[in-house]
């Protein structure tokens, strides 16, 4: 496995592992409060290894190994992390692999990078979260106390509860990409669980909808969480980037 690099980025010391190999390099891009050492961002780096395909994970500022506090981040400035590190690491074409939020990055990403992107797989992706799920979610009473306190928490399947803070809501409302179409001028691979608590299918189906792609898939997958991280679960994501990625 390869060493843990370091980048002074744009809010904080960013890490990551980059392993060399053949590309387009896959680039993992994982989910809110999520990091680098998930099951899904490991197992995908031991199949690039097998098969000689430049990865690259990393950690967004506030997350695992990076620098940072958690709750004073947002969507721009992890989207900003990715790229600063995508951009030192990596030479050539990419293919984005997001997962939950990282689907959301992952698609300011192609926007943003439009130049190098050949591809991209969302798992599970979760755009515009913050607008649709948390601030859409909220009672009067959360509302009121994110914007005049600037801060409120949610309770979280996956671990801790969820900061919600005032600068991630307005943040996100300046990187929304569900609300006009969506150029993806190469092959695009989404995938979504039927037992998602998370993400809803009619997410699924707008980023679907939204995205402009001459070859365009989104599957289903029956009794798949969240997580999407089950032994047939990863090699559906393997055999995703397989096709679409060389």
């Amino acid at each position: 496995m390869a060493d843990t690099a370091y980048l002074d980025g744009p809010n904080a010391r960013l890490a990551y592992v980059h392993t060399p190999g053949d590309g387009p390099t896959v680039v993992f891009l994982s989910g809110y409060k999520s990091d680098m050492e998930g099951t899904k961002a490991v197992h995908l780096e031991a199949w690039a290894k097998a098969r000689g395909r430049a990865y690259l994970r990393l950690d967004y500022s506030g997350h695992g190994q990076s620098g940072g506090a958690f709750e004073a981040g947002c969507i721009g400035d992890w989207a900003a992390d990715a790229q600063a590190v995508i951009e030192s690491a990596t030479e050539g074409p990419l293919l984005l692999v997001g997962s939950s939020m990282g689907g959301w990055i992952g698609s300011l990403l192609t926007q943003r990078l439009a130049g190098r992107v050949a591809g991209f797989v969302g798992i599970a992706a979760a755009p515009d979260f913050t607008e649709d799920g948390f601030w859409a979610g909220f009672s009067e009473e959360e509302r009121r106390k994110v914007m005049e306190e600037g801060v409120t928490y949610l309770p979280s399947a996956y671990g801790d509860p969820y900061a919600v803070t005032k600068r991630l809501i307005e943040d996100g409302r300046d990187n929304l990409v569900l609300r006009a179409p969506l150029p993806m001028p190469f092959p695009v691979r989404l995938m979504q669980g039927s037992a998602d608590e998370a993400v809803t299918r009619e997410t699924a189906l707008r980023l679907f909808d939204h995205i402009d792609s001459p070859d365009l898939r989104l599957s289903f997958v029956k009794g798949a969480d969240h997580r999407f991280s089950e032994p047939e679960n990863l090699a559906m994501i393997e055999a995703a980037i397989a096709e679409i990625g060389g």
